[in-house]
């Protein structure tokens, strides 16, 4: 299966199409309304919640963008959608919430996050709420298990592998030296068989991606682009941006 045409068509706003400035804040349902209003592809993220629900949230823990601390695995969904922002009156969304809120108007590209601990429960949520959702989506992780997860339990879901050349910066800590080791070079691309890749964009150009997308044919997508260095880096390397604080085309 090939990477579906419209993955590339547009740049895909990540976390939504965000601005703290203005009170929409990353991952809410404003910034979702936002990216649609400006027809861009929404970046995601995912959190399993103690009762096995797939919250879209980046961090693993509250706090930074909440009034209210502790893991999100350790609480349910209804606990998180009553969690205070800083910032804003709206409440945390589930996958089912968002899709809802998109209705297919606009692409969903979901990344799975993970604790690299083998646990799949969160791609098995995603799979009962997207069974239901005929909009265009696909999954992605940078954990190569997640990427199997999706390949086995979704295997007509188009899925990605998020990646970067070196994983040895402070947020990689968690993870065993054969964990990240594991992660370096797409190596793992063999069994999880992506059809896309999402790499960093300041280790833009490297050969693996190079290799995926010219050799395999999986589009290109370069995340997070914030700069205009990194954009015209993304448009001379890749098919696509993962873009926040911008807005492309004003």
């Amino acid at each position: 299966m090939r990477a579906p045409d419209w993955l590339t068509k547009r740049p895909v706003a990540h976390r939504g199409l965000h601005d703290a400035a203005r009170g929409i804040i990353e991952n809410m349902p404003a910034a979702a309304t936002a990216a649609v209003a400006g027809n861009f592809a929404i970046e995601c993220d995912i959190q399993l919640t103690a009762d096995g629900e797939a919250m879209v949230h980046h961090d693993d823990a509250l706090g930074r963008l909440t009034e209210a601390a502790g893991l999100l695995a350790t609480k349910t969904a209804a606990e998180l959608k009553a969690v205070k922002f800083k910032d804003t009156a709206e409440q945390m969304m589930t996958l089912g919430d968002l899709c809802a809120l998109v209705a297919g108007r606009v692409p969903l590209v979901v990344e799975v996050k993970s604790h690299f601990d083998g646990d799949r429960k969160l791609v098995r949520r995603m799979a009962e709420v997207l069974a239901s959702y005929s909009g265009p989506v696909v999954g992605m992780s940078f954990d190569p298990d997640q990427v199997l997860a999706l390949r086995e339990i979704m295997p007509n879901l188009p899925r990605g592998i998020t990646a970067q050349r070196t994983y040895d910066d402070g947020h990689w800590d968690k993870l065993t030296p054969a964990q990240r080791d594991s992660m370096l070079y797409l190596r793992h691309g063999f069994t999880t068989e992506p059809h896309f890749v999402a790499y960093w964009v300041n280790q833009l150009p490297a050969p693996e991606p190079w290799i995926a997308r010219n050799v395999f044919g999986c589009p290109l997508l370069a995340w997070t682009v914030r700069t205009v260095e990194q954009r015209e880096r993304a448009a001379r390397y890749a098919d696509q941006m993962i873009f926040e604080g911008f807005v492309p085309g004003t």
